[in-house]
């Protein structure tokens, strides 16, 4: 997870110091991008919540909250959790032009066998934007 959040530093701020003047960076409670993914053996579906976001040239880099449903059975014996989870993620997404890509990351929480851990995941989706 450090190594992670070291490498999205680092190629915000190489993209931020570059030569081209038509980098922007804004902050925003929304920004229309819709991401459907894979994390911790089930799916999730998000929006983007508030954000960063830089922009270069054609490229959006959002980082920020991820209001999220997350779909996943609950495969312990005895009593049962819903499949359907309303959770809040975090993490970066990529846009070029409509497309986007996700690395979202989302904290499973402390259980009777297993402790409280972050899960990293993977999505795609669009921007409406």
């Amino acid at each position: 997870m450090k190594n992670f959040m070291y490498a999205a530093g680092v190629l915000i701020s190489g993209l931020c110091f570059s030569q081209e003047g038509n980098s922007t960076i804004k902050a925003s409670f929304f920004d229309g991008i819709a991401v459907a993914g894979y994390v911790d053996h089930g799916a999730f579906i998000n929006f983007t919540g508030p954000n960063l976001r830089l922009t270069h040239k054609h490229i959006k880099f959002v980082m920020g909250m991820l209001p999220s449903l997350r779909i996943k059975e609950d495969r312990s014996p005895g009593t049962k959790n819903s499949p359907v989870m309303p959770t809040l993620g975090a993490g970066l997404t990529m846009v070029y032009k409509k497309i986007a890509f996700q690395l979202p990351v989302y904290y499973n929480a402390k259980t009777a066998d297993q402790d409280g851990n972050w899960k990293i995941g993977i999505g795609v989706g669009y921007s409406f934007k």
